[in-house]
Formats: C-alpha cells, sequence, structure tokens
C-alpha cells in the first residue's frame, strides 16, 4: 500500500510540537480515532519505546501495540506496530520554519495487513485514516496555536 502523506504548518517552535506529538497520552486529544495511549516503559518516549494504543474505526475498536522505531528529537519520529491484524507505520517530521517561531509538520501513514486485516487494512482502515487525518491535523494546530 502506499503512504497517505499530509502536511500542516503550526505557529509553534518545533520543540513544543515535537513533544506534544510524540507523548502519547496526548493522543486522544488530537486524533478521532485514538481512544487510548499509554507509553508501557514510562514517558518520555526514546528509541525502542512501546505504547499500547486503541482505536476505534466505526463500531470496533482496535488495541495495539507500536514501537518507537526512530526519534530524532526535534525533528521526526517512527512508530510500527507490533501487533494485531492491522499495524500501523507513521513516520512524523517536524521542520523549522520562521526561525523556529513556526513549524511544518508532516505526517507518513501507511498500514500492514496481518491474517484477515489484510482485507480490513486497504478496504477500511486506510480509508478511514485518509478522511480522518485532515481533521486531526486541524484539530493539533488548533490546541497547539489556543
Amino acid at each position: 500500500m502506499s503512504a497517505i502523506r499530509k502536511s500542516i504548518d503550526i505557529s509553534r517552535s518545533p520543540e513544543e510540537v515535537f513533544d506534544y506529538m510524540t507523548d502519547p497520552r496526548h493522543l486522544p486529544e488530537w486524533q478521532d480515532s485514538a481512544v487510548s495511549a499509554r507509553p508501557l516503559d514510562g514517558a518520555p518516549l526514546h528509541l525502542g519505546s512501546k505504547v499500547a494504543v486503541t482505536r476505534r474505526v466505526g463500531k470496533r475498536r482496535f488495541p495495539m501495540t507500536m514501537e518507537v522505531k526512530e526519534f530524532d528529537r526535534p525533528r521526526s519520529w517512527r512508530l510500527r506496530g507490533v501487533d494485531g491484524l492491522v499495524r500501523g507505520d507513521v513516520r512524523g517530521t517536524v521542520v523549522s520554519l520562521d526561525g523556529g517561531r513556526r513549524s511544518r509538520v508532516t505526517l507518513d501513514l501507511d498500514f500492514e495487513g496481518h491474517g484477515v486485516g489484510r482485507v480490513i487494512a486497504p478496504l477500511v482502515v486506510k480509508p478511514y485514516a485518509r478522511k480522518e487525518m485532515p481533521r486531526n491535523e486541524e484539530k493539533l494546530k488548533h490546541l497547539l496555536e489556543h
């Protein structure tokens, strides 16, 4: 599957944006499908950290574990699903704008299906995520700027 890519400019420093976005406890605040998220080995996240995330797609809840595969504060991070029928692969980058007064956030999201997830991922999860991402980014922008 090809990745979904979305970018948004936020009037906050790269450090503020990065720290907020990589704190799993904030995930349900700005992502519509995130029901809960918690670090399994303490916060803040670091390379190798694992995060328990429960997402809601339609009426179904999907628990999963994500592992931090890249972590370069305040520039980039990557989390990959390690279990579940549909495993997300999320890469975030933050670029400094206007001398560090603003940031451009780019999120790349892809999915890997396992078992019945091979059918669910392209037919249900990916279209749902593609529709949700612009709303999530606007919510993120609003939370960080106000």
